[in-house]
């Protein structure tokens, strides 16, 4: 009886809304698409509200058959039912979620502004069900008369301290007030992304005259030719504050004040003053996460968010990154030292400031290594480092990528592969290159569909989305990566491997610092000969890089890397700061930051890799208390890769093997650090992060 109750709720959730014969709107009917891909090409943006409200609609009805279930509560009836509620509403999240970062405009934008509020109470109203949490308890509290699996436990664990972190157990007017903050806070973070996609957007460097161009390469020139032309400027050269405009320019540009003045519009991101400054929005962003926290029992933001990671408390990422910050500041440093002997050595009669680091630092690399990234590039374009970390891929977990030109898109731009490994299905790969106005910075990786098993039995495949700002090609050049941008390709393909490599009955997630691993021990395939020899050939000759050119890249690995682990410590330090205040007093951003930067001593040369009004990653990212996450990782991932290393073969199919059953396959399902010394044997330490970022003493 219990089992077709189960199977009553799960069918009522999934009803198809489907009531107009003609089916004018995709969400309301099957998609006869590839393996369920959103038909792109058939949605548009009026589509999306009512849709929304219609998965609401069907996730409310199926919440109440739960809490209307006469039998008693059980892991089935109740835990796993609520696991299968909603699939309609996150099928239009996912397929929403895509454009409004990859291809947004003004419609879509209105839109999320517009469903914000009603997506905070959907939630809340389901988070905050005290009957639905009576019978989520009663299941918990008997959890040790229960015959459950691994994986089960954990979803019944998260599923009960999922209700508790969300408030369920407050006062009526407690909760009415989490409410209120959980709207706002779910407003002003939206606003705070679509004000610094605009402020991005907003700043231009055009130039007229090419003796401004100087120091320019070639391709970094064209480039800046071809987006002008784009914006009907013939004869001129446009730059911007997109990755492969900007860094070039920093790094090469040989006019100093036109350094400065792509510096200032880069740093000054939300804070002009005007109708898209993040400066009140930061600060009541921290200000609200620290009166809910307090609501909610806990000391501050920080401690509420990281009782969750593996860091479980604020002090341990405190002294975790005081730790790497004593080894790293001493180093850049010297660095900066370096640059103002060779200023001075130049007759320069000025003070190094952080619009000279980028140009100074390569001038040193060439004159140290004999190397830059222009001599590189030309071996780097970005079909052939695809086709290395598909490579890397298979070597290591026997997959197969295959393009597909039969899948919808939701960008001309995106190319698809499906994956296979021993002809089986697998998934879905969709790889967006480069930047748009449409996009906003950076690059991450989604799933559209995360991999699972569905009421039925049947093994759900995930769609996974990789996101990147690449340089682009121009004329018949094509897009040439710099060894950081390949990188950041073999970054996000490390995600993506992590979702399609799945193997979990339920959808789990997985800690913010944990999630990392996966993504950052893929980098240390990139640069190693091997892998080199197989994708790193020259678009022109189709030369494989010569071994004199590996060596230098080996030798340049670790150069500049105080600069690099500094500025990425300043910005780890001010979300820890901003979060881990216990207070929700008024907040002044520019002074916090500054106040903040002057407790750890940063020098002048160096700002946070992201300032306050346009630190996405914590504003607006899901990151807030997690942006340390990255390095803590990499004590993982150096340590991972040395597995690898120790037994003289990075493709060892044993420690492979062992890797992806033991945390690609698992995501969340079991405690990380459990995951990890099954892999490993033992826990990593601090040395091989150091050691690979070349801060040993």
């Amino acid at each position: 009886m219990e089992k077709k109750l189960f199977l009553l709720i799960i069918m009522v959730a999934s009803l198809a809304a489907c009531t107009n014969k003609d089916c004018e709107n995709p969400f309301f009917c099957d998609w006869n698409t590839p393996f369920g891909v959103p038909p792109f090409e058939k949605i548009r943006v009026e589509h999306f509200k009512p849709a929304f409200l219609k998965g609401m609609e069907e996730e409310n009805i199926a919440v109440e058959a739960i809490i209307n279930n006469t039998e008693a509560p059980s892991f089935e009836n109740t835990v796993k039912a609520l696991e299968y509620t909603g699939d309609m509403l996150s099928k239009v999240q996912s397929a929403f979620g895509v454009l409004r970062s990859a291809n947004t405009n003004d419609s879509i934008q209105a839109l999320s502004i517009e469903m914000s509020p009603l997506f905070s109470k959907h939630y809340d109203d389901i988070n905050l069900n005290e009957k639905l949490f009576a019978r989520v308890k009663a299941v918990y509290d008997s959890r040790d008369t229960l015959k459950l699996n691994p994986e089960e436990y954990k979803l019944l664990e998260d599923t009960y301290l999922g209700f508790v972190r969300s408030g369920v157990a407050l006062e009526p007017e407690k909760k009415e007030k989490l409410r209120k903050l959980n709207e706002e806070l779910s407003l002003l973070s939206v606003k705070f992304g679509e004000n610094l996609l605009a402020e991005t957007n907003a700043f231009t460097l055009v130039i007229e005259n090419p003796e401004d161009l100087s120091g320019l390469p070639e391709n970094v020139i064209n480039q800046a030719a071809e987006a002008a032309k784009r914006k009907d400027m013939d004869g001129k050269w446009l730059f911007t504050l997109q990755a492969p405009s900007y860094f070039p320019f920093m790094t090469y540009a040989d006019k100093r004040e036109l350094r400065e003045k792509m510096f200032r519009g880069y740093m000054m991101r939300g804070n002009n003053n005007n109708d898209r400054d993040n400066k009140e929005i930061a600060a009541k962003i921290a200000q609200l996460r620290c009166e809910k926290a307090l609501l909610l029992g806990y000391t501050s933001h920080a401690d509420y968010v990281l009782e969750r990671n593996m860091a479980k408390e604020p002090d341990t990422v405190i002294d975790f990154l005081a730790q790497i910050w004593e080894a790293a500041l001493p180093v850049a440093k010297a660095e900066a030292e370096a640059q103002q002997e060779l200023i001075y050595k130049e007759g320069g009669k000025f003070k190094l400031e952080p619009w000279d680091w980028f140009y100074y630092t390569e001038k040193i690399r060439r004159e140290k290594y004999n190397i830059s990234d222009e001599e590189v590039r030309p071996y780097f374009t970005v079909n052939n480092v695809t086709e290395g970390m598909f490579y890397v891929a298979k070597k290591l977990y026997n997959l197969d990528f295959s393009e597909r030109t039969d899948i919808p898109l939701y960008h001309p731009d995106v190319k698809t592969y499906e994956v296979k490994r021993e002809g089986k299905h697998i998934g879905i790969l969709m790889i967006d290159y480069f930047p748009r106005a449409s996009k906003r910075g950076g690059a991450w990786c989604s799933a559209m569909r995360s991999q699972y098993i569905d009421a039925d039995g049947k093994f759900i495949t995930p769609l996974v989305s990789m996101v990147t700002n690449f340089t682009p090609p121009a004329g018949e050049t094509p897009a040439l990566l710099s060894a950081d941008e390949a990188s950041t390709l073999f970054h996000e393909f490390g995600h993506a491997l992590h979702n399609l490599l799945s193997n979990t009955a339920f959808r789990s997630g997985t800690s913010r610092d944990f999630v990392e691993l996966p993504s950052q021990i893929m980098e240390h395939w990139v640069l190693e000969p091997e892998v080199l020899k197989v994708y790193a050939k020259h678009y022109l000759t189709g030369e494989i890089i010569p071994q004199e050119l590996i060596s230098k890249l080996d030798e340049s690995g670790k150069f500049n890397t105080g600069f690099t682990t500094v500025e990425y410590l300043a910005a780890a330090s001010l979300d820890m700061e901003y979060h881990s205040i216990k207070e929700p007093v008024d907040i002044n951003t520019e002074s916090f930051e500054k106040d903040a930067m002057a407790k750890y001593h940063l020098i002048s040369e160096i700002i946070p890799r992201y300032r306050s009004t346009y630190f996405n990653h914590i504003f607006n990212g899901g990151y807030s208390s997690g942006y340390y996450s990255y390095i803590w990782c990499e004590v993982l991932d150096a340590d991972a890769f040395k597995a690898f290393k120790e037994t003289g073969d990075i493709f060892n199919k044993d420690v492979a093997s062992r890797f992806e059953k033991e945390i690609l396959s698992r995501k969340g399902s079991r405690d990380e650090l459990d995951m990890y010394i099954a892999f490993r044997g033992s826990r990593p330490g601090i040395e091989a992060l150091l050691e690979n970022r070349g801060l040993v003493k």
